[in-house]
Order: C-alpha cells, then sequence, then structure tokens
C-alpha cells in the first residue's frame, strides 16, 4: 500500500476532497455576496485592510471605517473556532458548520431589516470560523476562503511533477488546488449572480452547500457507533 493510500485511509471526515470543495465554493460565494451587498470583503481581509488604509490615507474616514467591523468580527470568529476546537475536538467542524448555517438563515430572514453593519459582522464572523476550522485537505494545508495559498500549492505541485522530482501523488494534489481555485472563483460567479437576481433568497444557496458538509461530517459518524 502507498503512503498516499496510508494518508487516505486515516483522512478526517473534514478533509476529503468533496467537504472542501463544497466550502470553497460556499467561501467564493460568500464573498461576492457581502462585497455587492456590503461593499466589504467576508473571507479576504487583506483586501479590508488595504482598502481601510487607501480610503484614510485619502481623508476618507467614514469609508475607511466601513472596513473595520468586518476585519473585528472576523477575529472574533477566529478566537471562538480556536475555542470550539479545544472543547470539542474532531467535532469542531460539524459544530462550526452548524453555526455557520444557522447564522445565515438567520441573516437572510433579516435581510431587509437588519442594517448593513449587523449582517457584514454575522458574514465575516462566519467566514471566520470555516477559515479557522477547515485548513486541510487530505493532511495538506488549504484554504477554502481564498485561492493564493492553493494557487501557490497547484503551480508548485505542477512543475514538481513536471520536472520528474515529484513523490507519487504529486499531480494529483496539483489537480485538487487547481480544482479549489475553480471551485472558488465558480462560487464567486454564482453568488454574485444570485445575489443581483434574488437577493433576499441569495443566502439559502450557501446554507444548503454548508447542510450537505454537515450531513458528510456527521452521517460516518453515526455509521461507525452502529
Amino acid at each position: 500500500m502507498s503512503t498516499l493510500d496510508l494518508t487516505a485511509g486515516a483522512m478526517r471526515r473534514d478533509e476529503t476532497v468533496e467537504i472542501v470543495l463544497l466550502l470553497a465554493f460556499a467561501g467564493g460565494y460568500i464573498d461576492a455576496y457581502t462585497w455587492i451587498i456590503h461593499g466589504v470583503m467576508a473571507n479576504a481581509q487583506t483586501a479590508n485592510l488595504i482598502l481601510l488604509w487607501v480610503y484614510a490615507t485619502a481623508g476618507s474616514w467614514e469609508k475607511a471605517l466601513q472596513f473595520v467591523p468586518p476585519i473585528l468580527a472576523f477575529a472574533v470568529g477566529i478566537v471562538i473556532a480556536a475555542w470550539l476546537r479545544r472543547i470539542v475536538g474532531e467535532r469542531a467542524g460539524a459544530i462550526s458548520t452548524l453555526l455557520e448555517i444557522l447564522l445565515l438563515i438567520a441573516i437572510g430572514i433579516l435581510h431587509n431589516r437588519l442594517p448593513d453593519l449587523a449582517g457584514t459582522l454575522g458574514i465575516s464572523f462566519v467566514a471566520a470560523m470555516q477559515a479557522a476550522i477547515f485548513t486541510r485537505v487530505e493532511g495538506v494545508g488549504c484554504s477554502t476562503v481564498m485561492i493564493t495559498g492553493n494557487m501557490r500549492q497547484a503551480i508548485e505541485n505542477a512543475f514538481a511533477a513536471v520536472s520528474g522530482s515529484a513523490p507519487l501523488g504529486t499531480l494529483r494534489r496539483s489537480g485538487i488546488f487547481f480544482t479549489l481555485c475553480a471551485v472558488f472563483g465558480l462560487g464567486a460567479a454564482v453568488g454574485a449572480f444570485a445575489t443581483k437576481t434574488i437577493p433576499n433568497l441569495a443566502l439559502g444557496i450557501p446554507v444548503v452547500a454548508l447542510l450537505v458538509v454537515l450531513l458528510r461530517c456527521e452521517v460516518p459518524r453515526h455509521q461507525e457507533l452502529q
């Protein structure tokens, strides 16, 4: 049995390709939604920080300060995710996904009643928990809320495979990371289209994706206990 097979056999459920791709779709979708609705990024805090200082140095403090709440909400989400990992261990993925679903449903229902700030805070919190909990695919570090690191790994693994110096499974790993980037982009495209056409129902789509993630994380656990 190869090293790759051994790794796959010991792989956690929340590190499977299927689950990570669903999360990447939701990540791209939510970023497009928050940009169109609120004018900030849910996941890309780098962009929020840059835009904050671009507007601040131009003296547009009102525009600059709108990027502070999502950054702070993201930080709080990271702390909560770290706390969940400490107290529930492997159940952190399922519990955080359930929290994401409940928050997105609440934001979607109250979309027309909540101020922009409240919606942004909730979605940035959701994005942070996903970023902090789901960090690996088949044992390798990845991101489901941005593509920069995934693109780097895809290109590096492709180069290693082509140069002939790569271990078994490198080309497959490159394909996984390229697919992650593509699915994130697909999520953003679908999110942009849905947000513009059905803004009041748009958050239902990532909720469905996250429900599948939750089921995939939990159903096998129940089967193992039988």
